[in-house]
């Protein structure tokens, strides 16, 4: 697997952290909860700006934000007993299903 692809992934999985401790945070009140936010972000950012070096724009930004948006819907799930309707998991499905759509089929992702 291409470095940037690991970056691609070490972005997202900042921003799931970062985005999950944001609640947790209320309102930049709570010390740590806030410290992680800042530096999740931050890492989130410089990774997907590494990973922008080779894989397109569209297609970074379309993975990371379907992706983590499954990945925030599961930790809301199970951290904070925020059960997704039916609508919801579909429209996750559908998210997570375009991303497959670009990986699989799209000639703009493949490096």
């Amino acid at each position: 697997m291409s470095p940037h692809w690991l970056y691609l992934a070490a972005a997202i999985a900042a921003e799931v952290l970062a985005t999950s401790a944001l609640k947790a945070a209320q309102g930049f009140t709570q010390l740590w909860p806030s410290v992680i936010v800042v530096v999740g972000y931050g890492v989130a950012f410089y990774c997907l700006s590494h990973s922008l070096q080779v894989i397109p724009m569209g297609v970074a930004y379309a993975i990371w934000s379907g992706v983590g948006l499954v990945l925030i819907g599961i930790v809301g799930w199970l951290l904070y007993g925020q059960i997704p309707d039916a609508a919801a998991c579909a429209g996750m499905a559908l998210i997570a299903a375009g991303v497959l759509v670009i990986n699989l089929f799209s000639g703009t992702g493949q490096h």
